[in-house]
């Protein structure tokens, strides 16, 4: 921190202040060093909610505020919403407001990129103004040894050294273990007392309207959060006794996302103490036990990826949720539903889970009771203010499921009472379906077994190619004494992870890199160098022509070439057209020979279980054989966790050996100068598409003016013929005269309904007019200004219906060729005419896009060439 030298900064007479940072960081233990006696519980206990502590130190009064850590793993958007508004109002609870915010950072572990984030996405809720009142309190200072605080920081790498240049090089480091130190504490309030003289006497306060705001949040989802329980309450009340009947054989499903504690509510409910693995549900399992007299059987099921539809979820996976009910038969009572409380739920999360429930039918929601897990995080909030408070996403997925939910508390697995709540909440829901279970559908099993069946046959032929190719190229491979790798894929596929893994070091960094980096090692008597590159995203319109280059460069860091080019792909994600297309187009600017030297590289091992790698490939979609075939049956799989397994290291360089063996000896080293041409092809024909898109909407923009031109004179016409026929109409009951004059009252009244219709057809007639005036007017006014805002279609083919109802609204929709002509052009070879001007070749355009569109239209404005 700066020294101010001889300036004086007055000792303040009262200190308040603010511990924050993630969870272990060692904040509560600090608020005691603060404090200089035992005022926060430390150790294994967590601090769920916002805790405030005075004491008199140095005759100075003190207040300490502790909140809740955040998790340092996941970014903003996957914490509670209840959690960020009670950061928010932390500022709150020292009233008129901080003057600082000691950011807890602990020494004993790495400040990552991820960590950074987080902070970063926090001190945001708080505003840019935060920065000037806050400082990093360095926790675990044992830790430094010999070294000083500084010389740690620049070890550290470029993110810690962000983080103490954010804060105006203000910081401080405290040794817990030495809560007797004095000076420790007495050199912080020092340094609080310089920065609040730099920030003129000021504190941080929180904004009026802001407080009102989160109150009034906080308020009405108090309000909603009691009604729901009450209603809940209240529908438990409502269920007649007589239909509670003891279940003497429970059947139960556990349903759920990755790492949300399934596994943890089924060894509960069975009362089962022993420790788990840690190791991930790969597979569908049946477990019983006893509750008293009822025998209880758990199926516990594989866990999709939060926030992933069951469109990126591999057949395997999606296989053992369908199989599920069939390890319980006749089938299950109930299917516990289990949320985290601890992170958020928002669409994303809604669409992913009912994507997977519903692969079992529609059925299975009036069985299906919704469980948090890590309630000990509500702290005293309950678990109807996280149902309210987390949004509609939440809300109607409880809703989906009868308003039946339960909450457990992790921390308290031995608290009998809430397994005895749960089971009496489960016994509810079978009553009130009249003892009904879920039956499953024994077709749906029938038609797994037979493609099960298909795909190991399939597996064992591709298996036996394997064999025979690899023992074909065994005899006249040699062991190489240098091995170069490059590696290419798509984002958080595994590929920084992957290389650690090769080298067995932590070299490449597994968060999101930006550059290409090249690291080597001896490993296994070799010395092997790796390449990582940065990841592409799977929408290729993300893909900018920097980062292609980025990518290939990582070649030119490797001049002789390179043995081996790993496309690393995902075990635990469905492999599918969109990621074809992005590899593809990738893999392609390195030219054809690239595929003689490539090796598919699947990352996750674990997610495999007793399955081999080849019937994996044989049950996943087309895209995923595609690419093996592409590769020539070269594949190998890594289980990044085990990085102790020396031997799946030693049999990829095997196979890669094999591999230069059959490509007789030589290395991947393509002219640099092509790839960059076809880069410069690929962003021109990009460049080329995006004038032709432009073109395009404006046709059918000025098409569908035209057509709306056409119906309004159309209506026009139909609303005179109206009149027309209503005007002969009376003229005809005048000349009548006396001889018709009204007898019957019937007649007088039919002539007076036929009358109010021809008014009514011809008012709807008047607005539909108006209406398509404003359209035209509009539309003329974008056309003139050339905005692409309004009525505009997108590439996916989505666009707002026309505003038009009848007639018009049932037209054509003359953007709906949009993608076959695209996709058309994008395909057309561009070359460069004698004057070095790009052009298209037509010759291969025989997809009969000429009655879509006329010639005329694809022609350019000479601005347009220039």
């Amino acid at each position: 921190m700066e020294n101010l030298g001889e300036r004086e900064s007055t000792p303040l007479s009262e200190v308040r202040l603010i511990l924050i940072g993630g969870r272990w960081a060692g904040k509560s233990f600090s608020g005691n060093t603060i404090l200089r006696e035992e005022r926060f519980e430390c150790g294994r206990t967590r601090t769920t909610k916002i805790e405030v502590r005075h004491g008199a130190v140095e005759d100075r009064q003190l207040t300490v505020v502790d909140i809740p850590g955040w998790n340092s793993s996941v970014s903003l958007t996957e914490i509670p919403e209840g959690d960020k508004l009670r950061f928010k109002l932390s500022a709150s609870k020292c009233s008129p407001g901080p003057h600082v915010f000691l950011l807890v950072v602990p020494i004993d572990s790495a400040f990552s990129v991820d960590n950074r984030r987080t902070v970063e996405e926090h001190m945001k809720l708080l505003g840019e103004r935060v920065w000037r009142y806050t400082m990093v309190l360095f926790t675990c200072g044992d830790f430094l040894g010999g070294k000083t605080i500084e010389q740690h920081i620049e070890s550290e790498g470029d993110s810690l050294k962000w983080l103490t240049v954010r804060c105006s090089n203000r910081y401080h480091v405290i040794n817990n273990k030495e809560m007797r130190n004095s000076d420790q504490v007495t050199q912080l309030l020092q340094k609080i007392d310089e920065m609040v003289w730099l920030n003129k006497g000021s504190c941080y306060q929180l904004d009026e309207q802001t407080l009102n705001t989160i109150n009034e949040k906080q308020r009405e989802v108090s309000e909603r959060a009691l009604m729901r329980r009450r209603g809940s309450e209240e529908q438990r009340r409502q269920m007649n006794p007589e239909e509670m009947k003891p279940i003497p054989k429970l059947r139960v499903v556990l349903l759920g996302s990755r790492s949300v504690g399934k596994t943890s509510v089924g060894n509960s409910i069975l009362g089962f103490k022993e420790q788990e693995d840690g190791q991930r549900t790969a597979r569908s399992v049946a477990r019983r036990g006893f509750v008293g007299e009822t025998e209880i059987t758990i199926v516990d099921t594989p866990g999709w990826w939060k926030g992933f539809s069951v469109v990126d979820t591999t057949e395997a996976m999606r296989e053992e949720v369908m199989r599920s009910p069939f390890l319980c038969l006749p089938g299950p009572h109930v299917f516990l539903l289990v949320i985290d409380v601890d992170a958020s739920f928002n669409g994303k999360h809604l669409e992913a889970v009912t994507s997977h429930v519903e692969l079992l039918g529609e059925e299975v929601w009036r069985h299906t009771i919704v469980v948090f897990t890590r309630g000990d995080w509500l702290g005293t909030h309950t678990v109807e203010e996280y149902i309210e408070g987390e949004g509609t996403a939440l809300q109607s997925l409880v809703e989906k499921c009868g308003n039946r939910y339960h909450v457990i508390d992790n921390k308290n697995a031995d608290d009998g009472a809430q397994i005895t709540e749960l089971l009496e909440k489960i016994t509810e829901t079978v009553a009130g379906n009249g003892q009904d279970y879920f039956v499953p559908d024994h077709e749906t099993f029938e038609t797994i077994e037979k493609r099960r069946v298909r795909v190991e046959e399939a597996a064992q032929q591709r298996q036996s190619q394997v064999v025979a190719k690899r023992k074909a190229l065994r005899d006249d491979s040699k062991e190489l004494s240098e091995l170069k790798i490059l590696m290419l894929g798509q984002k958080t596929f595994g590929k920084s992870a992957t290389g650690n893994n090769l080298l067995r070091k932590e070299v490449f960094a597994t968060c999101e890199n930006t550059s290409c980096q090249m690291e080597e090692g001896k490993v296994a008597g070799k010395l092997v160098t790796v390449i990582d590159t940065p990841g592409w995203r799977r929408d290729p319109s993300c893909c900018t022509e920097e980062k292609d280059k980025e990518i290939i460069r990582g070649l030119s860091l490797s001049p002789s070439g390179v043995h081996a080019i790993l496309l690393v792909v995902p075990l635990d994600l469905k492999f599918r057209e969109a990621q074809q297309a992005a590899l593809e187009e990738h893999v392609n600017l390195f030219g054809a020979d690239i595929w003689k030297h490539a090796v598919v590289l699947f990352t996750y091992g674990d997610n495999l279980a007793d399955k081999s790698v080849e019937e994996h490939i044989e049950s996943e979609h087309s895209a995923l054989r595609w690419l093996i075939d592409k590769c020539e049956n070269k594949y190998h799989i890594m289980n990044n966790m085990k990085k102790t397994d020396t031997g799946q290291v030693n049999e990829l360089f095997k196979k890669i050996e094999e591999m230069v063996a059959g490509n007789g000896g030589r290395l991947f080293c393509p002219e640099m100068n092509d790839i960059h041409l076809r880069i410069d092809e690929k962003f021109a024909r990009r460049q080329l598409k995006h004038v032709l898109k432009h073109r395009l909407e404006e046709e059918y923009k000025k098409r569908e003016l035209e057509m709306m031109k056409g119906f309004k004179e159309t209506l026009l016409h139909l609303q005179a013929e109206v009149k027309g026929q209503s005007v002969t109409s009376t003229k005809s009951k005048f000349l009548i005269g006396d001889v018709t004059k009204i007898k019957a009252k019937g007649i007088v009244q039919r002539k007076k309904d036929g009358k109010e219709k021809e008014e009514n057809i011809n008012s709807k007639i008047s607005q539909e007019i108006e209406k398509l005036g404003k359209n035209i007017e509009t539309k003329s006014l974008e056309l003139q200004q050339g905005s692409m805002d309004f009525f505009l279609p997108t590439f996916k083919g989505e666009g707002p219906a026309p505003s038009t109802s009848g007639s018009l609204a049932q037209m054509e929709n003359p953007t709906r060729h949009y993608d076959k002509v695209l996709g058309w052009l994008s395909t057309l070879e561009i070359s460069r005419n004698y004057d070095n001007q790009m052009s298209l070749n037509f010759s291969q355009a025989t997809s009969g896009y000429r009655s879509v569109l006329p010639h005329d239209h694809l022609d350019f404005d000479e601005e347009d060439n220039e």
